[in-house]
């Protein structure tokens, strides 16, 4: 089985930088996962946040602390998920005064659109569809479209007055040997509210030896999109 992200970005793929290729070709069929550990250099949110992070922050959705120099470790493990669907983690986990923070997503291939669907949150109750692009200089690109509630009975479109728009930036730095990210959540009226940066460093583990850890599994899974 190819990897979500070959399928999605189809032959726009063999243009990143080799070790990003490497790194999104993981996939149930290859038997391995990335895992990236390293630093952000600052985490930040807006002050006026704070309430509405921490409340995301039990179900694992963005964080609620800022700091610098923050130890980072991310986990790319790839699963079929209950509904059949190759599943890829991005736990994202942040050292950061004392405790850990989480921010967890799972991200599956949607044949509808031919793109990547993310579902947010440890309860996937959030979920958004990728804008994937590769710059020109090998790095990847992802922009968030319109965010989507799924909660028992109820799902629906959530107004934009309410949400935020993500940018992903992640390239490699063949100077430094390093992967380098920065996160921007940004919202039309209010501007940025939240991000991060830094980079780290890649090892894949063997998930036939090894397995799927059960901590980086969502605890609910989500089929609406």
């Amino acid at each position: 089985m190819t990897s979500i992200f070959k399928r999605a970005l189809g032959g726009d793929f063999s243009r990143m930088h080799p070790r990003l290729q490497r790194r999104y070709d993981v996939s149930v069929t290859d038997g391995r996962a990335c895992v990236g550990t390293g630093v952000m250099t600052h985490v930040w949110h807006a002050g006026f946040t704070r309430p509405f992070l921490l409340l995301g922050a039990q179900r694992n959705i963005l964080v609620p602390e800022q700091g610098r120099q923050v130890p980072f470790t991310i986990e790319n493990y790839p699963y079929v998920d209950s509904y059949g669907r190759e599943a890829l983690t991005f736990v994202r986990s942040f050292d950061l005064s004392g405790r850990r923070r989480r921010f967890d997503a799972t991200m599956v291939y949607d044949p509808i659109r031919n793109g990547i669907l993310e579902y947010v949150g440890s309860h996937q109750h959030v979920s958004v569809d990728l804008d994937l692009q590769v710059d020109e200089r090998g790095g990847l690109t992802f922009r968030t479209g319109g965010f989507r509630l799924h909660e028992r009975w109820l799902s629906c479109r959530l107004p934009k007055a309410v949400t935020g728009n993500a940018l992903v930036r992640e390239s490699y730095d063949d100077e430094a040997g390093e992967f380098r990210i920065e996160v921007t959540v940004s919202q039309r009226t209010l501007g940025p509210f939240f991000g991060y940066r830094g980079a780290f460093q890649v090892e894949y583990v063997d998930i036939a030896e090894h397995g799927v850890p059960a901590t980086v599994m969502p605890r609910r899974e989500e089929v609406r999109r």
